[in-house]
């Protein structure tokens, strides 16, 4: 699935979380999954968890993340 495809399972909505970009059909925000990434989960570990998630559901929130890097900066000490 090329990158464009999979930012197309990333909607944001202002009447859902409040607007943060969820996984489309979820209410799952997609920073959540970098999140337990960074934390040490795996991707199997995430999709036990979360078994209505798919594999592009979470490549599709990495692919977003990584969009979101281009657009700005974040100072780290």
């Amino acid at each position: 699935m090329m990158h464009a495809e999979l930012l197309q399972r990333i909607s944001i909505d202002p009447n859902v979380c409040g607007g943060k970009p969820c996984i489309r059909g979820h209410r799952i925000w997609v920073s959540l999954v970098p999140d337990f990434l960074a934390s040490g989960m795996t991707m199997d570990a995430i999709l036990e968890d979360y078994p209505q998630l798919t594999t592009e559901d979470l490549r599709a929130c990495i692919a977003f993340a990584s969009e979101m890097t281009r657009e700005r900066t974040v100072h780290v000490a």
